[in-house]
């Protein structure tokens, strides 16, 4: 069970983007200018923790006679789930360097030697640390070299990075803050389905959020994440899937995630994983309007059919289409953890027929609803006609009635009535072990039941 149990960390993460801040503003950058640089010194911060704190594991496993006393390899320190850095490419070096005016180019390089050193993030680092002028640059690096970040543990300094995620988000920094879903709704999704092994994949992984908390998790649990999931992702943003593998490469993690045009999930399967995955995890953009239909007619993964055709002959609504590939993604024992509008519940004609179509198979176990401020004071009688909405539209379907005779078995949960006076996100701890208790219970009476459901 994941929960937020580090709040002085956050304390610590904003005061630092405080510092970052106001730096930031003397500078006359604007956020978009701003936001890609910081978090590749976070990056390069962590990196040089990382590699510092892998090679005191190492001399002391030589020391014990577990290891022997050999020139170091690129495998010595990535089982330590760290970078074996070139001495150019250490946050120290750098910042203890002469200047003499070329900071910038210094930084530039060693993002240069960390992406030649590390496959995985070969592209994906920022290199116009030139642009900017040397003071600044050392000014923000030297916020980022305090005692306590030196000594910053990978999970700490993974919650910072978190922590400026989020911030970056709220001012619009990059994609209109579309590329980060905040922590706390993704801990909701991750208590609920427990990603702890094999494939977890995210057809809309944004800054790669999903697989963090997943990583999180199955820590938490005392296990080793890369021994226990393989990570899979697309990101039609370039930048942004540059922003996932940065934030996986902080975490100490790694993962497959593709970029542009072939990763618009509506007309691309460029990891092939149809009915293949343990863990389907994403937030979608949600009423998207302009898919193609021809291009996605006939595709397998929508085994529901189209969700609507308009006359321009486009998808009238995305939402479903999302829903079927989530569905279709999944092995047979697979789990789905998603976000959707919450139009999707009720919306009508062919979506609805979609809807049905996906309830009979069983495979939907649990709503949560998430409702703004102003629902939260209407809460009792929406949640009321909520559930009967969703009751009315499938009502042709005799069974549904008698759980004993079918498969179809919705849960609908308003988060406010499990909680009384729920806030809007980050819930609390309490308030998210309380939302994964009652879905377990759910779900276990389901099973006593004789039907344990596919997809939360």
């Amino acid at each position: 069970m994941i929960a937020d149990h580090l709040t002085g960390i956050e304390q610590f993460g904003a005061d630092l983007w405080k510092m970052a801040d106001d730096l930031r503003a003397n500078s006359g950058l604007a956020s978009n200018e701003y936001f890609m640089p910081i978090m590749g010194l976070l990056f390069l911060r962590q990196a040089t923790n990382r590699y510092y704190a892998a090679l005191d594991s190492i001399e002391a496993d030589k020391a014990a006679g577990k290891m022997p006393d050999r020139p170091l390899v690129d495998a010595d320190f990535r089982r330590r789930r760290a970078m074996m850095l070139p001495e150019a490419a250490r946050y120290d070096v750098i910042l203890d360097m002469p200047k003499d005016g070329e900071l910038g180019g210094a930084l530039t390089a060693a993002m240069e030697a960390v992406e030649e050193h590390f496959p995985p993030l070969a592209g994906q680092l920022p290199k116009d640390y030139a642009r900017f002028d040397d003071d600044l640059l050392e000014s923000m690096m030297r916020k980022f070299d305090t005692e306590a970040l030196r000594n910053a543990s990978g999970d700490v300094f993974g919650r910072i990075y978190e922590y400026f995620l989020a911030e970056f988000s709220k001012q619009g920094a990059h994609d209109n803050g579309e590329f980060f879903t905040p922590p706390s709704i993704v801990q909701t999704i991750v208590n609920v389905i427990e990603p702890d092994h094999g494939i977890v994949f995210d057809p809309a992984c944004g800054s790669g959020g999903m697989f963090v908390q997943s990583s999180h998790f199955i820590e938490e649990e005392g296990q080793d994440t890369m021994k226990r999931v393989t990570f899979y992702g697309h990101e039609k943003n370039e930048t942004t899937a540059k922003l996932a593998q940065t934030n996986l490469a902080v975490h100490g993690l790694q993962g497959t995630i593709r970029a542009g045009n072939e990763a618009i999930t509506y007309y691309k399967d460029p990891h092939e994983l149809v009915g293949k995955c343990d863990f389907v995890m994403a937030n979608p953009p949600f009423n998207v309007d302009e898919v193609d239909a021809d291009k996605v007619k006939g595709d397998a993964r929508l085994p529901f059919g189209l969700p609507g055709v308009n006359k321009g002959k486009k998808i009238s609504n995305a939402n479903y289409l999302w829903m079927s590939y989530f569905y279709s993604y999944l092995n047979d024992s697979g789990r789905a953890g998603v976000v959707m509008s919450s139009q999707a519940s009720s919306a009508g004609r062919d979506e609805a027929k979609v809807r049905q179509k996906l309830v009979e198979t069983g495979a939907v176990d649990v709503m949560i609803d998430n409702l703004d401020k102003t629902s939260r004071e209407r809460v009792k009688q929406a949640s009321r006609d909520l559930l009967a909405s969703i009751k009315t539209r499938l009502a042709e379907l005799d069974r549904f009635w008698e759980k004993e005779q079918t498969k179809a078995d919705v849960e609908v949960f308003i988060l406010d009535e499990v909680f009384a006076s729920l806030p809007s996100p980050p819930f609390t701890p309490d308030e998210k072990k309380a939302l994964a208790a009652s879905v377990y219970a759910h779900v276990w009476q389901q099973a006593v039941n004789g039907g344990f459901a596919q997809a939360a």
